[in-house]
């Protein structure tokens, strides 16, 4: 099967960057498109140890410079791309950035919704989790079982 539209989720770990060439190799072969995806989720505490009223509460600054974090992983994550994986192989390849909003898996599900990808390639964890070493990452996990397409691990 010939994919034209892969999703390539990141997070800037080493397992996106393995990901990422998998996904310019098949582009290259199909002369397909690989949309760089990049999920900004904004922190919430999960357990709190002090009562939440005395928790400063994230504003719009905060949100922005998360934001304004996650465009420049990608701009760094794009450039080494073309720089240093694609070698020849971006001449068939179209490379397109998104940065989205909100928990990874559900964007991820989401942006395979709205765009119509033929496959998602990703890495098996990312940089978040010291269990994610000898497990597949949360997300991962989430996306290879919601995915109504293909999805390539890297691992």
């Amino acid at each position: 099967m010939i994919y034209k539209k892969i999703l390539l989720p990141i997070d800037g770990s080493k397992n996106s960057k393995r990901a990422a060439v998998h996904a310019i190799n098949m582009a290259d072969v199909s002369e397909g498109d690989v949309t760089i995806l990049f999920v900004v989720e904004p922190f919430t505490p999960k357990y709190s140890i002090l009562p939440i009223a005395t928790l400063p509460s994230p504003d719009d600054d905060y949100f922005e410079e998360v934001r304004n974090e996650g465009i420049q992983i990608i701009k760094d994550f794009k450039k080494d791309l073309e720089e240093n994986q694609c070698k020849d192989k971006c001449k068939n390849v179209h490379l397109k950035t998104l940065v989205k909003e909100g928990k990874a898996y559900i964007e991820i599900l989401k942006t395979i919704d709205e765009e119509q990808f033929d496959l998602v390639v990703m890495g098996s964890s990312g940089r978040h989790s010291t269990l994610d070493r000898i497990t597949l990452g949360s997300v991962t996990e989430r996306v290879i079982r919601e995915s109504r397409i293909p999805v390539l691990i890297i691992p």
